[in-house]
């Protein structure tokens, strides 16, 4: 089985290499972007492949020795030690096989709101923000302030595959803590849901205009403060949905209506992928849920100093490093349970 795949692998990486330099392909811009994210999707795959041959030949080169009367121990030793490379490495190079998400390498756009708590949620909320767009910049990925509001932030990350880190990150976070405005000491328990959705491109879904309900109206409370003499806020309604966008941060309407359009979208997104997978539950609903404390994907316990993330029953220590976006040990964790559980239901790559 193991033989097969790793032939399968070198073949098509074979078919890949060949196309990268065909000057057809590279006439195509289409087609030569399609072929480059498939060649880099499959890179590290064939260079486990690779080493799986060369432990391959070692571990016969020793049985060989070994048949032929040769007991020395330096050549027990490299058989042991490529049998034990072996096995590991055909979990590596299934879990480098596993179907990727198709929407891994877009962009994003990230809702955090405030859920069960009042105040308390609010500012929950708030640390989440700074939590998220601090790790996004750890990683490399560039952040963009769509819409801020005291326990409501809508911002994008942008950046090769940005959902495929951010994803995980997606549903009802429960912090356990002693509130500033609590003057009894007595530990509250608020939550803040996060809502991550893959930024659709205009080619990606078809909006037509008469299907929207566009409403302008004068900015204010925080972000519209300053223009709050024109009707520079915007309000666009999907009338086949019902979804709902709002923008006011802008002083311009038209950079408000544009920012409204990239979240409607990105919703829009979200919901066909959902329609089609259900089974998968990505849809919006799923990951927020209602936000009340019984759901939860994470929590942050401050009096115990330590944040559990009870998807993968990961806890870890330091809330204050994990809240100022130090989320490695998680997104680790969480990748690969995604890839083992596609990996059991045979979501292999295969073309």
């Amino acid at each position: 089985m193991i033989e097969r795949l790793v032939e399968q692998i070198e073949g098509r990486f074979t078919e890949l290499s060949g196309q990268m330099s065909d000057p057809e392909v590279i006439g195509d811009h289409r087609r030569y972007a399609d072929v480059g994210r498939a060649y880099r999707a499959l890179e590290h795959a064939n260079e486990l492949a690779q080493e799986w041959r060369r432990a391959t030949d070692d571990a016969a080169g020793a049985r060989e020795l070994l048949s032929e009367g040769d007991e020395d121990a330096e050549v027990r030793e490299m058989l042991e030690a490529a049998e034990s490379r072996l096995g590991e490495l055909e979990e590596e190079i299934r879990l480098a096989m596993v179907e990727p998400d198709p929407n891994d390498e877009k962009n994003v756009i990230v809702e955090v709101r405030g859920g069960a708590g009042g105040e308390e949620a609010g500012l929950f909320a708030g640390d989440l923000f700074r939590m998220l767009t601090r790790y996004a910049e750890r990683r490399g990925f560039k952040t963009e302030v769509l819409s801020t509001a005291e326990g409501d932030h809508t911002f994008a990350i942008k950046g090769n595959g940005a959902y495929s880190v951010f994803k995980h990150e997606g549903g009802t976070h429960r912090v356990q803590r002693v509130p500033e405005t609590e003057s009894q000491g007595r530990i509250h328990t608020s939550t803040a849901t996060v809502a991550v959705l893959p930024e659709a491109e205009e080619v990606d879904v078809q909006v037509d205009p008469n299907d929207l309900q566009i409403d302008v109206y004068r900015s204010s409370g925080p972000g519209g403060q300053s223009v709050n003499t024109t009707d520079s806020a915007v309000r666009i309604t999907h009338k086949p949905t019902g979804l709902v966008v709002s923008m006011q941060d802008e002083k311009s309407q038209l950079q408000n209506r544009e920012k409204a359009m990239r979240v409607l979208r990105a919703r829009l997104l979200e919901r066909e992928v959902a329609a089609q997978q259900a089974d998968l539950a990505a849809d919006r609903k799923a990951q927020v849920g209602t936000g009340e404390r019984s759901e939860k994907i994470r929590t942050y316990n401050f009096p115990q100093d330590r944040v559990t993330d009870h998807r993968v029953k990961l806890t870890k220590g330091d809330v204050a490093r994990v809240l100022a976006g130090d989320l490695d040990d998680f997104s680790a964790a969480l990748e690969a349970d995604e890839k083992r559980r596609k990996l059991e239901s045979g979501a292999l790559v295969t073309g």
